[in-house]
């Protein structure tokens, strides 16, 4: 029975010795971890370049339309297009009968100093696509009356939306770049503005002549990239590098103090460039080292392994 008894109490003397063992040290946080994880890395240097700030402002295409008109009253007795035909100068469109021809025609008049036939031509002026038809095949047409449109697929612009309060950046002759939708860009050029603008929106507009050869459709909606600033010898680093808090109030990077350790630095931002960022403080060495990737989320004075 005393051996039992003795037994017991060594048992209980082992299991609270291993209690013991597995409790936190004092003045040692409950769950810290005795070594820091080692994140790995890629990094990158800053450069000096020139950077320039741009605004980003919708544009949208149209062709020159060259009007055709009737130049005679009668009926139209033959419409030789349809909407979409390329046509060229001095190919016939319509032709129109004059109100007393027709009405001599229809009665069969047997007098041949009466029969005349009164019949003109509508020609195009210029090459083009049609783009509208008015009137069609026995319509009475007034002089001056609007047949048809014809678009001039060589005089493609575009037209530049312009809130009035930006206007001031927007320089006649001054060259830009257009973002078609297939995201392919192509340069331009402000021509010129028009001299209204719209009373809702207080939109100006703007043309924009594009260098391109392609014969791009009507109403193709583009951005357009216009130069606010320009800046040479900025200190800057790709937007990758750059962290910032989720109000984007604060921002910073990760700065390698050796090969296996990250510290925190506090930045303040300048223009920004497509992928670049000009950082205006602290003052950088281009031999710095700075995270590039593996960067989000890590604390201040980060373990780090460089990945090659």
């Amino acid at each position: 029975m005393k051996s039992i008894v003795n037994i017991r109490c060594f048992v209980i003397v082992v299991v609270i010795t291993l209690i013991n063992a597995c409790a936190p040290k004092e003045g040692e946080p409950e769950g810290e971890k005795t070594s820091q994880s080692i994140t790995p890395i890629t990094i990158t240097q800053a450069s000096i370049e020139t950077v320039s700030e741009t605004i980003e402002l919708n544009a949208t295409s149209v062709n020159k339309k060259n009007i055709v008109r009737s130049s005679m009253s009668g009926i139209i007795v033959s419409v030789a297009m349809n909407v979409g035909d390329n046509v060229v100068k001095g190919q016939t469109l319509f032709t129109l009968q004059s109100k007393e021809a027709s009405v001599l025609e229809k009665n069969k008049v047997n007098d041949s100093s009466l029969l005349f036939k009164g019949a003109i031509e509508i020609k195009a002026s210029k090459d083009g696509s049609i783009m509208s038809i008015s009137h069609q095949k026995g319509d009475y047409v007034q002089e001056g009356d609007e047949l048809a449109q014809v678009a001039d697929p060589n005089s493609l612009i575009f037209l530049l939306d312009v809130p009035f309060e930006l206007r001031n950046y927007i320089k006649i002759g001054a060259y830009c770049e257009i973002v078609l939708p297939d995201n392919r860009v192509i340069s331009g050029k402000l021509a010129s503005s028009l001299p209204v603008m719209d009373m809702t929106s207080q939109i100006v507009n703007y043309v924009v002549l594009p260098n391109i050869s392609e014969k791009l459709p009507e109403n193709l909606i583009a951005r357009v990239q216009i130069v606010k600033s320009t800046k040479s010898n900025a200190f800057v680093l790709p937007k990758n590098a750059v962290l910032t808090n989720e109000t984007q109030t604060e921002f910073w990077v990760m700065r390698l103090l050796n090969d296996s350790l990250a510290v925190k630095v506090p930045i303040k931002k300048g223009i920004e460039e497509n992928k670049k960022v000009e950082i205006l403080e602290p003052t950088f060495s281009t031999t710095d080292r700075i995270v590039l990737t593996g960067n989000y989320g890590l604390p201040d004075t980060a373990k780090v392994l460089i990945e090659k």
